[in-house]
């Protein structure tokens, strides 16, 4: 190959180097968490949130799990969804070699008016914060640092079983908490099934709440979820026709 050829093929391959770099950069997003304490001490959002998951020490997510803004937390259609986040800028607080945690979005955190979005109020709109709890916290930053700045991307959502359907309500309110979501993990729609009905919209309650006015009690349940992503799976006859309020049920998983 000539000479000129091949210094204009290296130098295209450079380029090429270069931008599927910048690309992989662009998915980062810059934003700040701060570690979300009760007043005990121990992390708010590994005990419940805005999402109804419930107990988080108790669920799949093995206390990953953050508070989110609400530019992020988008009215709770972030529910579930997985964030790839990691500390970066600044050498004080940031671990060494910048490593990087996965957590699930499961609460919102509220703002604050009475205090600057600079200071104390870092979950005021249009902010970008999370609140992430001990285990995602200290994986990426010193325990004692008030605020950190973060790089944040959203990636796949890793579970282990089938979609979670817990029940509640009565014969005039009928709820499901959906939960354990793989891929993307943002439920945006889903149906339910009765053995002597049609496929029924829910609409979504709080968090991953969703529900309908529809009296189902001693029918065997059905549900199709429908995730951000596009992709739908239906799981037949989850709950038998004696399922229960209070109880959770297991159906399909969503896979890539």
């Amino acid at each position: 190959m000539d000479s000129g050829l091949q210094q204009l093929a290296l130098c295209l391959f450079f380029i090429l180097c270069r931008l599927f770099q910048a690309t992989a950069e662009d998915d980062w997003k810059i934003a700040t968490a701060t570690l979300s304490r009760d007043r005990d001490g121990s992390s708010s959002v590994a005990t419940g949130g805005a999402c109804g998951y419930g107990d988080l020490r108790q669920s799949s997510f093995g206390g990953y799990s953050a508070g989110l803004s609400g530019k992020l937390f988008n009215r709770g259609s972030s529910c579930g969804a997985c964030l790839e986040v990691r500390c970066v800028n600044h050498i004080r607080w940031c671990l060494q070699g910048s490593p990087s945690v996965v957590v699930t979005a499961t609460d919102f955190c509220p703002p604050n008016s009475g205090l600057s979005s600079d200071y104390g109020g870092w979950c005021n709109f249009p902010k970008e914060h999370l609140e992430l709890s001990h285990a995602a916290f200290t994986g990426i930053a010193e325990t004692r640092a008030e605020m950190i700045p973060v790089q944040y991307r959203r990636v796949k959502c890793g579970r282990r079983g089938g979609l979670r359907f817990s029940l509640s309500g009565s014969s005039h309110f009928f709820q499901v908490l959906i939960s354990n979501v793989g891929l993307d993990g943002e439920v945006i729609g889903v149906k339910v099934k009765g053995h002597t009905t049609a496929w029924i919209p829910m609409a979504r309650n709080w968090g991953q709440n969703w529900h309908s006015s529809l009296d189902l009690i001693g029918q065997s349940l059905s549900f199709e979820v429908t995730l951000k992503g596009g992709k739908t799976i239906a799981s037949y006859d989850v709950a038998p026709p004696y399922w229960r309020f209070g109880m959770t049920y297991q159906g399909k998983q969503f896979h890539s």
